[in-house]
């Protein structure tokens, strides 16, 4: 499936609006709402069985990525602010709310993705964050030891604030 080149034009969807989508356990799309598509710029049809990384923005740093994998992977829900990246190469910031879909004798059989608009303040907030850990994965000669870098980095800059990322998340949504 290609791409657009990017634009820098960016994409925003009602404070009242949700953009949802569901995967299988490979993070292959199994459901776009409405939402998802239209701000996205595909049809179902495109999205449905499409690795979700469809809508990863080269912005956005791997580590965070992982971090967000991994938790739900583990079976726990994960708060993030992703920005995502149109067909057409726009972009638009969410606050992604990700959590694992369980059968009832509580296997993961794929994962759920709520995402809300985030506040501006936020997205300033972590967007000078999210540029010095690209830059660390770009400067790194490789895409695996640029990425354990910035987990390092990420790590250390929580130590810093004395937070968990879930607690550094809610500290943005809450503006503190």
């Amino acid at each position: 499936m290609s791409q657009s080149a990017l634009t820098g034009v960016e994409r925003f969807f009602g404070p009242e609006e949700i953009i949802v989508s569901k995967t299988d356990l490979q993070g292959r799309i199994t459901y776009a709402n409405d939402v998802f598509l239209r701000i996205a710029d595909y049809r179902e049809e495109e999205v449905l069985g499409q690795p979700h990384n469809v809508i990863r923005h080269p912005d956005m740093p791997r580590c965070v990525f992982r971090l967000l994998w991994d938790t739900v992977a583990a079976g726990q829900e994960i708060f993030a602010y992703v920005v995502n990246r149109t067909k057409h190469g726009d972009h638009y910031w969410v606050l992604a709310h990700v959590t694992p879909t369980r059968m009832p004798d509580g296997s993961v059989i794929g994962f759920h993705s709520c995402r809300r608009v985030p506040s501006r303040s936020a997205v300033e907030a972590v967007s000078g964050l999210y540029r010095s850990l690209r830059d660390i994965e770009n400067k790194a000669e490789n895409r695996k030891d640029g990425m354990h870098e910035s987990s390092r980095t990420l790590s250390a800059h929580l130590a810093g604030l004395g937070k968990r990322y879930d607690q550094f998340m809610f500290s943005l949504i809450q503006g503190r």
